[in-house]
């Protein structure tokens, strides 16, 4: 979970830095959402499996967590756009 979220860490300051110093790179802005929005949710997953039965009462606030992060896989924009934008961007085709 450490080396997923340092990873995800690192492709959004990547390009946070690019944009601070004027240049938009739209691929690597969509890598940095997408992949940091599935890494919440594998992370929340792992959370919630490692909470058992726990995981699901509303007592504890790993099933908050878990649908919070889903929502961002979801939230302006689909993993499915990120990923066309990925594509196109790196295929050189708009």
């Amino acid at each position: 979970m450490a080396t997923r979220i340092e990873a995800g860490r690192n492709l959004y300051q990547k390009a946070a830095w690019l944009l601070d110093h004027g240049r938009v790179e739209p691929h690597l802005i969509s890598m940095a959402k997408w992949y940091t929005g599935e890494t919440a949710v594998r992370v929340a997953e792992e959370a919630l499996q490692l909470h058992g039965g726990y995981g699901f009462i509303g007592d504890y606030n790993i099933e908050r967590f878990y649908r919070d992060c889903k929502i961002v896989e979801i939230y302006e924009g689909t993993k499915e756009i990120e990923k066309t934008i990925i594509a196109r961007e790196l295929l050189g085709k708009y």
